[in-house]
């Protein structure tokens, strides 16, 4: 072998163990910054009653009220965005521009609604993917008259996939909007995977905030957004599993119960539904999970196979009629509340691959199986 050829070699040799070097501080630098936000985490409750005028407002059993939940997609899902991790194109938003926009276009269409609660996911804090743009801040701005209380459930070191989109870091999480005061919020962390797709979900959680009614008992809303990506069969219904028991648990001490957000399961259809239509990962909720005295709201609905498809697939630019699209968004309620309107806001996905789902509510008095049609 001649000189020139031992050098390529030792060359040659050399990159590779820089690259193995590389790659093995890569992986430790992953498991060292790898955590989970404690579970039973006390939340922080901003006001926008700075004079404390409002500190006696309470909830009115018989009252209407409003709710919308709407899962905004860290600002990138314009409709002809692409998300990789779907089997699209983009791991990041198109520009920080197009998430100011999109952001702010978002928060507009919910205040348009003015809903006495807004629970947002997947709102962004700090993130690679977003351009760092503090989505929170914006949604404060454009519903200024609400407390609110936001529970972070994405903390992630960063990540270098994909190579030629790095999807980064990323701190995220759920914004809960209320015109009534939150006596005190509660985050719960939710059994995820273990494995090594650990490093690139999300730190599942639901918050659990509590109103006060004039009754002397609590509305407790539980804002969640569940698992995706085809987890295992253990991982969701150990969610499931635990949410219904802490639902559970504050109906039993005589609080009605609003629970809200992306169930990341296909609300409408069956659990024995085997269409080939439905994509693998769309798995049905499994109902018979629900404690008793809870239902979805959209099951009280005549024809609920008639409301608009709150989420779309995010493989391809959003094609009407030709993209995949599923309900995942949703409320589930106790009895002793009584659903009194509910629908999915068409809006053809225009600030996200979701679209806020809007209900109108009562308190009872007594609880009561809601056993009456509601208007789509």
């Amino acid at each position: 072998m001649n000189e020139t050829a031992k050098r390529i070699l030792k060359t040659a040799g050399i990159i590779l163990l820089a690259v193995i070097l590389i790659l093995v501080i890569y992986l430790l630098y992953l498991v060292i910054s790898y955590h989970r936000i404690e579970d039973n985490l006390a939340l922080q409750v901003e006001t926008s009653d700075e004079g404390g005028q409002q500190e006696t407002k309470k909830l009115t059993t018989g009252e209407q009220y409003s709710a919308l939940t709407y899962n905004i997609g860290f600002g990138a899902y314009t409709p002809d965005f692409s998300f990789f991790m779907d089997g699209g194109k983009f791991s990041w938003a198109k520009s920080k521009d197009s998430v100011l926009k999109t952001v702010q276009g978002a928060g507009e269409l919910v205040a348009s609604y003015d809903p006495d609660f807004a629970l947002i996911e997947e709102v962004d804090l700090n993130s690679t993917r977003s351009y760092h743009v503090n989505e929170y801040s914006i949604l404060k701005e454009c519903l200024a008259d609400y407390d609110t209380v936001f529970a972070q459930n994405y903390d992630s070191a960063f990540l270098f996939y994909p190579f030629t989109q790095p999807h980064g870091s990323s701190k995220a999480g759920l914004a809960l909007f209320s015109r009534y005061p939150i006596k005190d919020s509660l985050r719960r962390s939710l059994p995820i995977s273990t494995s090594y797709n650990k490093f690139f979900d999300l730190d599942r959680c639901y918050s659990v905030s509590r109103i006060p009614v004039d009754n002397g008992k609590y509305l407790v809303i539980f804002q969640l957004h569940m698992s995706a990506y085809g987890n295992s069969d253990k991982i969701r219904k150990g969610q499931i599993r635990m949410l219904s028991a802490d639902m559970k648990k504050e109906y039993e001490a005589g609080n009605y119960v609003l629970c809200g957000g992306d169930f990341n399961h296909d609300l409408k259809a069956a659990e024995d539904d085997d269409s080939t239509d439905r994509e693998s990962w769309a798995y049905p909720f499994p109902r018979n999970m629900l404690p008793e005295h809870f239902s979805f709201c959209m099951d009280q609905l005549p024809k609920k196979e008639n409301l608009w498809n709150s989420s779309r697939n995010a493989d391809m630019k959003y094609i009407p009629g030709k993209t995949y699209t599923v309900t995942l968004d949703g409320f589930i309620i106790s009895d002793n509340v009584k659903c009194d309107m509910y629908k999915n806001i068409n809006t053809g996905y225009s600030y996200s691959d979701h679209d806020p789902v809007y209900v109108k509510f009562e308190l009872n008095k007594e609880s009561v199986l809601n056993k009456f049609k509601l208007k789509n």
